[in-house]
């Protein structure tokens, strides 16, 4: 069975749940639940697409094959979920939106089909968009800096080789150390952002990007806390890309470079809120970890999540109109530079454990 690592599963399911809905439950009652009132996508797999639906026998699981066979490359993730999505509506009697109507049909403003995927982000697949699809232009004619962003960094959602840390903990046969090993690379991660994030929260211009209920140190001590115990302190450290991206957003923070701290800021909090909600599921029933052991991705203190993202969303597009193009294009660099480091972060702790497991 081909497997996707945990950015790509938590891209194609942080988007699919977020942007896409009613997506999931037209996919849910055409392919063997006619039904279902509500569908989350749960999994990504070479062969299938996996979904949590519910109906009058309670939730369970549904595994839809790929129309086209085995996959193996992310770009294929999106052909094959638009073609089950086409095949939903043909079978449903539900006319599919115009963006994926047959070539013949007129494509009004939809977005080009070679755009924007159905799926891959590091941690959070599209949840930094919202219910507009990538490509769509505003009235104005202007794509909006959101979706300039989303779509200019989707080469970087890549799987770095030798990545698979991350791939284990999402199959389940990761251990609780691996978990705990990825908390404690969080808590330096989220302990430079934070800091940093203090001038957005300073700044009536910025402010909305960082409100008190998307801080995350309470919830990370608390984690390490109930993982590790009290000394949990002297017992973590930081691989060497964790300890490399927490001095590029310290450097970026005393640079006063709030462009960059926004960019870090958009890459990781909500990947984490999207796509982390699946390893959370996971891990807790795996290890029968307690809330506080993934009190990390318990983002409930910002209400609605598609709420959350539709404004960050604005927020970003206001942003990205105070900036020049030069200014832009530097900060979908450092969008690039972060998606790197997330990824430089997975590999580390493959080593990590590698070497752990030789001097045993």
């Amino acid at each position: 069975m081909t497997i996707f690592t945990d950015d790509v599963i938590a891209g194609v399911t942080g988007h699919m749940n977020g942007d896409h809905p009613e997506d999931n439950l037209l996919i849910a009652r055409a392919f063997g639940s006619p039904a279902a009132h509500s569908s989350r996508m749960v999994g990504v797999t070479g062969e299938a697409g996996v979904w949590l639906v519910a109906d009058a026998d309670g939730e369970h699981e549904l595994e839809v094959a790929w129309p086209g066979g085995a996959i193996s490359e992310r770009p294929e993730i999106r052909r094959e979920v638009v073609a089950l999505y086409k095949t939903a509506c043909e079978r449903l009697g539900v006319p599919a939106r115009e963006e994926h109507a047959p070539a013949s049909a007129p494509q009004g403003g939809g977005h080009p089909h070679g755009g924007h995927p159905h799926g891959g982000h590091p941690h959070g697949g599209h949840p930094h968009g919202g219910p507009r699809h990538a490509g769509e232009i505003e009235e104005t004619g202007e794509k909006p800096f959101s979706v300039t962003l989303r779509e200019g960094s989707w080469s970087d959602h890549s799987d770095s080789e030798g990545a698979t840390f991350m791939e284990d903990i999402m199959r389940g046969i990761g251990s609780r150390q691996d978990y705990i090993d990825l908390v404690a690379q969080h808590y330096f991660m989220y302990e430079a952002l934070e800091e940093a994030a203090m001038q957005l929260a300073a700044d009536p211009a910025t402010a909305a990007f960082h409100p008190a209920g998307i801080v995350r140190m309470p919830a990370l001590e608390a984690d390490l806390a109930a993982l590790i115990g009290a000394d949990w302190r002297e017992r973590i450290a930081p691989v060497p890309a964790t300890a490399d991206y927490a001095a590029r957003i310290r450097e970026i923070a005393a640079e006063g470079w709030i462009a960059g701290i926004v960019a870090h800021h958009y890459t990781r909090y909500l990947g984490d809120l999207s796509g982390g909600q699946m390893i959370a599921k996971r891990v807790a029933r795996q290890h029968g970890l307690s809330a506080e052991g993934i009190a990390f991705y318990d983002f409930a203190g910002l209400g609605a999540p598609t709420d959350f993202k539709n404004a960050y969303r604005a927020a970003l597009d206001a942003f990205g109109a105070t900036l020049d193009e030069s200014e832009r294009q530097r900060m979908l660099d450092e969008v690039r530079t972060a998606y790197g480091f997330n990824t430089a972060v997975f590999v580390d702790l493959g080593k990590a454990k590698a070497a752990k497991a030789a001097a045993a």
